[in-house]
């Protein structure tokens, strides 16, 4: 619905009608990101379920999850996550009956907010060029899921493009100002090779992900903005970077209402411990952090009642378009390091104990 109609409708006291819900949209989402799966096998990790050692994905299904979330970068450090992992994890996630979301980033290793780099071997094309990369690119990765009869189920094309993506070209904020053109065009690139290359008869949707989960004005201004054609709006939260749970149920309830789309939290996360698992320093060390410390402390049974709240918001979400939930990289065990040579800075929010056993928490956040 445009915002338009809804200030008319609201005009006549009708705002309080629901919106009207896309004819194909995601239901009962509850996803993992497990890209780092295949380097926490190498390195000796494994995962235990009631009673019972599995791979990763064969646990959350058991837990009730329905869908997985993957990464691709172009060109990462060897054994880092490229189109060739993603494959290898989509077709054991297909085996397992969980649904598959692409997430590509655009950029040879981490893309963010803070950093969005152009690849490596893209760099120095202008727009137009860099466009018709974009576009190729796209569907060259698309078809390649296709081809191993693991089609993909969505797509995000970029990772938090909060501030654009493949920097300085598709930049947005610049010291003249504001410039979302380039952005724009690249982003509507990348969604039309996406489109392009699913497979006849498949379905598949598309996602803008940004970082502004307690953040309703950052994410008016964003989507307000973006104008192009996509299915599903994407945010990450966590609360000790976005603010309390009351700022995202706020949120979740405004962009419903004024887009009409279905809403999924792309990355989320609670610590369960304020320990450390390795050597490197935890992002997340001081329990002052947590806006609600005291109702949701960092130990298992608070990462659990956290869990348990971020579903129950969801599902208040007006028109039922609180899609659901992905938790962001619950196995990443310490062994794994976020760059070579470097330790796991997100160790103590997992959703299994360093000994790979599986917390509270994994079934307070997929359980049916």
């Amino acid at each position: 619905m445009s915002l338009t109609r809804r200030t008319l409708l609201a005009g006549v006291g009708l705002a309080a009608l629901p919106l009207p819900v896309p004819a194909f949209a995601p239901r009962g989402i509850r996803g993992a990101d497990i890209s780092f799966t295949l380097q926490e096998e190498a390195a000796g990790a494994r995962y235990r379920f009631r009673g019972r050692t599995d791979r990763i994905e064969h646990i959350l299904r058991a837990a009730g999850a329905t869908w997985v979330r993957l990464r691709v970068w172009t060109a990462p450090p060897p054994g880092y996550s490229d189109l060739g992992q993603a494959l290898r994890l989509a077709a054991r996630a297909r085996r397992a009956g969980l649904k598959v979301l692409l997430d590509l980033h655009y950029s040879d290793f981490w893309a963010d907010p803070g950093h969005q780099d152009t690849p490596a071997a893209w760099a120095g094309q202008d727009l137009p060029a860099l466009a018709a990369t974009v576009r190729a690119y796209t569907a060259d990765v698309v078809s390649a899921f296709a081809r191993q009869g693991t089609p993909v189920d969505m797509i995000q094309t970029g990772n938090e493009v909060t501030a654009g993506m493949l920097w300085p070209v598709g930049q947005i904020y610049r010291p003249s100002g504001a410039d979302w053109a380039g952005f724009t065009t690249l982003l509507d690139a990348a969604l039309s090779g996406a489109r392009a290359a699913s497979p006849r008869g498949h379905r598949m949707l598309t996602m803008v992900h940004i970082d502004r989960g307690g953040d309703n004005g950052g994410a008016r201004w964003f989507y307000d903005r973006v104008g192009v054609a996509f299915d599903v709006i994407g945010l990450s939260y966590y609360p000790f970077w976005h603010g309390a749970l009351s700022a995202l149920s706020d949120n979740l309830t405004d962009l419903a209402t004024r887009y009409g789309k279905p809403i999924v939290v792309t990355e989320t996360s609670y610590p369960w411990t304020m320990g450390d698992g390795d050597t490197l320093t935890n992002l997340l060390t001081d329990p002052a952090a947590l806006p609600e410390g005291a109702a949701y402390p960092p130990t298992p049974a608070g990462q659990a009642a956290y869990f348990r709240e971020l579903r129950r918001i969801l599902s208040t979400v007006p028109s039922g378009l609180g899609a659901g939930f992905f938790a962001w990289e619950p196995g990443w065990l310490p062994g794994v390091g976020w760059t070579p040579g470097e330790g796991n800075p997100n160790d103590n929010l997992t959703l299994f104990d360093w000994s790979g056993h599986a917390l509270p928490a994994l079934t307070a956040a997929y359980a049916p």
